[in-house]
């Protein structure tokens, strides 16, 4: 081999890797054009042609897809329709998946077994009628706790009943056909090759089916794409929206649903209505005439209708009224009418929707998370007529299956009149009352533009950076509620004699613990065998049914239970109205009084002044928890602890003063005069800087590097940033966070400041320059310098990957083989002893 490598082979290996990349180029150019240009732009076309209604687009359709007119806004436009579809898809596959593994509804399998029909009923019981069942035989004595626990189990019975007997009148005239399709059908499910999907799914990879390994097979995958999509739209979209259009047209709608701005939607909704009216007409027609397969083909498709039109209104039309009950009854609180509304709403449709539905998304989490906080601290069995979200058989979808509409229509009003009554309760009335007690505290102040000294925009980042962090990442918010209930409950519990109903007894809770544990050891001894053809399903809910009362414990009924009850409901009704009056006061009132300090008489938007007094609310509580915790301790253990925390806090002072502080400062200060600046300020302007917002943004600059930092790869920055989030406030180290990461970043960014300004001011002046070019040298030499960084940078890349280059073109000319050496650490009488074996490899 030659000492250098001689020019031509290195040309010869360089004309090889660019045709190599030139290669993968046109591919990957392909790749992105098939799935980025010609899959969204034919559905986004093909969208627009079966929507326009008339038959010239049709023939005109190939002349449109060739079309370059709004090729970016039929692209992005395309996207949404491909995601839906593909979603569409994906819901498909799941639901079926669903169905196949939660069994079918009852009246679609008229051929089960009555074993499994039986047991598919019990599995389907709610938890609390399996608890109202086993508590029977032990509680014979308290009946209105099963009343209660059993809620609407009742009405399940009955309905299941009235299926039995419907099932059994059907099963009468059809039941050898009946058997024998489900026969076939289940023979079909089950007739499959594990083997060949295996294999066939190791052969499909992301790669290959997106075109990333080189092949061309992407193509085929493209073509189904793009017939999937227009099948999708076709089915989905094109026909349920005629039908809607045509019903709503011909019972003279048509003019109240264009008024209403959302005439598609409402359009398809209405056809997907009218088509599961239709399906369920069908398939009682072809029950009657017993053409099975069309009669279970049928109840799948209004299956799948009956699963959309409910998760539509369980995810949308629940939230957008919540959230719409909501703005109406705030109204007073921001001095607005429903005029305002809906003037807001005739001008932009779509995102007063939007920002409605959110509203009533947040509210209904909310909600749902106090309940969840409530079932910690009540007795299992109180809140019997809610669904345990924390349920491991709690499965939305198979109840969306199996229950019948009107049980889930009687559910959606029942919860519109509990969430609706709660808005009153908490929003509504603790608002005529302030208007009423403080007639000057309302309304609250949210204007777009304040006349304030402080900037919107610094305050906003503020409050996204600091408050609200420190109010969400800290876990004592919840304890602290927690606490609140349990003290509330125990509370109401001593006053109205309701403590064993509200949290139960703790000795009658420990015998009947052990009494259940003994009557599950007799239970797993009389069920040893296991049913045969079950499955593991089977066995698990066996397994439940175990283990005793689930979702219940027994209680002490009082005499007036009713009247006690209704006490306990009226005086839960005060209290939320009074914290409802706490919270809409206290903060706003006391953020209103910090920051005068600062504005002034300027009024600011109250979401500052609202987070402000939270924080300092939250702050003052948390400062009463520690030294009320610390109390028991002695006077000298405070003193000791007292000492600790102002040291802690002297540091974290510090480290705040320069992290966050110096830092962002100097950071922001720094984009401002390379990015924000040039592009804004023109040369025969001055620039004007605002070291506030410089400090805001510098924030949000430094964070986002260190997020950036902590998930790019391993170098001293990013051990030093895990360093000091490992030590922790409480461990924090001053020493090691000046000198290893405050000392270093500030010197970068101060040189990065003061040497551009150094060459512009000091060292131009004196080359004899005039003063235009002067000027053009102070405001352009910042982007500049960071335009010859990046230059630098590039060319350090490349000579990295010339020399990769090099040593693989060396390598693939002259080297002939390569040879593995064991490795031995060698002691001093090892010294003299024979090297090890070596292996080789060609």
């Amino acid at each position: 081999m030659p000492s250098r490598l001689p020019i031509q082979d290195i040309f010869a290996g360089l004309v090889t890797s660019i045709g190599t990349a030139i290669r993968y180029w046109f591919h990957y150019t392909l790749v992105a054009f098939a799935w980025l240009g010609v899959v969204p732009l034919t559905a986004c076309r093909i969208y627009k042609c079966l929507f326009t209604g008339s038959v010239s687009s049709l023939l005109t359709l190939p002349l449109d897809m060739l079309s370059t007119d709004n090729l970016l806004a039929d692209c992005l436009q395309g996207c949404f329709v491909v995601t839906c579809t593909l979603c569409a898809f994906i819901s498909l596959v799941w639901l079926r998946e669903q169905i196949v593994h939660g069994g079918a509804p009852i009246w679609l399998e008229h051929a089960a077994p009555p074993f499994n029909a039986a047991g598919h009923h019990q599995n389907e019981a709610p938890a609390g009628g399996n608890g109202a069942e086993n508590v029977a035989p032990d509680q014979p004595a308290n009946p209105p706790a099963e009343n209660a626990v059993v809620g609407e189990n009742p009405a399940a019975q009955d309905d299941q009943a009235e299926e039995e007997e419907e099932e059994n009148e059907e099963e009468d005239d059809a039941g050898g056909e009946d058997a024998a399709d489900a026969n076939n059908g289940a023979q079909d499910d089950m007739n499959w090759n594990a083997l060949e999907w295996d294999r066939a799914a190791e052969e499909l990879t992301w790669e290959r089916m997106l075109g990333l390994d080189g092949s061309l097979v992407f193509l085929e995958h493209v073509f189904w794409v793009v017939s999937l999509n227009t099948l999708f739209i076709l089915v989905f979209a094109f026909c349920p929206y005629h039908i809607g259009h045509f019903s709503l047209v011909g019972l003279g709608f048509e003019e109240h649903v264009q008024a209403s701005h959302f005439e598609g939607l409402i359009t398809t909704i209405v056809g997907y209505i009218l088509l599961a009216i239709t399906l369920i007409i069908c398939h009682g027609l072809a029950t009657l005439v017993k053409f099975h397969r069309s009669r279970r083909l049928l109840g799948v498709c209004y299956i799948v209708v009956k699963v959309s039109l409910l998760v539509v209104v369980e995810i949308g039309v629940f939230p957008l009224i919540c959230g719409w009950w909501l703005d109406i009854c705030s109204l007073e609180m921001f001095d607005a009418t429903l005029k305002d509304r809906e003037l807001s709403f005739q001008s932009a449709p779509g995102t007063t929707m939007f920002l409605h539905w959110l509203v009533g998304m947040v509210y209904v989490f909310y909600f749902a998370s106090f309940i969840l906080l409530l079932r910690e601290v009540l007795r299992p069995g109180v809140l019997w007529f809610l669904r345990n979200l924390n349920d491991p058989d709690f499965n939305p979808v198979q109840e969306m299956i199996h229950l019948p509409i009107y049980r889930h229509l009687r559910r959606f009003i029942l919860s519109v009149i509990v969430f609706g009554s709660i808005v009153l309760l908490m929003l509504w009335l603790p608002i005529r009352i302030i208007k009423s007690l403080l007639p000057n505290f309302l309304p609250y102040n949210v204007m777009l533009y304040s006349d304030a000294p402080v900037s919107e925009l610094s305050l906003e980042l503020l409050l996204l950076q600091v408050v609200l962090p420190a109010l969400l990442e800290q876990g004592h918010t919840r304890q602290w509620l927690k606490g609140l209930v349990r003290a509330w409950t125990v509370t109401a519990g001593y006053l109205l004699d309701l403590h064993s109903y509200l949290l139960g007894d703790q000795e009658e809770n420990e015998n009947s613990a052990n009494q259940q544990a003994n009557n599950n050891q007799h239970a797993r001894n009389n069920n040893a065998l296991p049913v045969v053809g079950e499955g593991l399903h089977a066995a698990h809910q066996a397994i439940l049914q175990q283990g005793g009362p689930v979702g219940f414990q027994p209680y002490r009924r009082p005499p007036h239970f009713p009247l006690r009850i209704f006490l306990l409901i009226v005086f839960m009704c005060i209290t939320l109205l009074i914290a409802s009056l706490i919270c809409l006061t206290l903060p706003v009132f006391a953020g209103r009084w910090l920051m005068s300090f600062w504005t002034g008489t300027a009024k600011i938007h109250e979401l500052y002044t609202a987070a402000c007094g939270l924080y300092v609310c939250w702050l003052t509580i948390r400062a009463v928890t520690v030294l009320v915790a610390w109390m028991p301790q002695g006077r000298r253990v405070i003193f000791q602890k007292v000492k600790e925390w102002s040291l802690m806090i002297m540091k974290t002072v510090i480290v705040a003063v320069l992290l966050a502080g110096v830092v962002p400062l100097l950071l922001g200060l720094l984009f401002e005069l390379v990015i924000v600046a040039p592009l804004r300020v023109p040369l025969d302007q001055t620039p004007l800087f605002y070291p506030w917002q410089d400090w805001a943004l510098g924030v949000l600059h430094a964070k986002i590097i260190a997020a950036i930092t902590l998930m790019g790869p391993q170098w001293w920055l990013k051990t030093v940033i895990e360093q000091v989030y490992a030590n922790g406030i409480r461990n924090i180290d001053l020493q090691y966070i000046i000198r290893k990461l405050a000392a270093p970043v500030i010197s970068v960014l101060l040189l990065s400041l003061c040497v551009p300004y150094v060459i512009a001011s000091g060292v131009v002046p004196l080359l004899g320059v005039t003063a235009e070019m002067q000027n053009l040298v102070h405001r352009r030499i910042y982007p500049f310098l960071l335009m010859v960084v990046v230059l630098m940078g590039i060319l350090s890349f490349q000579v990295r990957q010339f020399k990769r280059l090099y040593e693989h073109i060396k390598n693939d000319k002259y080297l002939v083989g390569q040879r593995l050496v064991n490795y031995e650490r060698k002691s001093g009488k090892q010294g003299t002893s024979p090297p090890p074996p070596q292996s080789s490899q060609e």
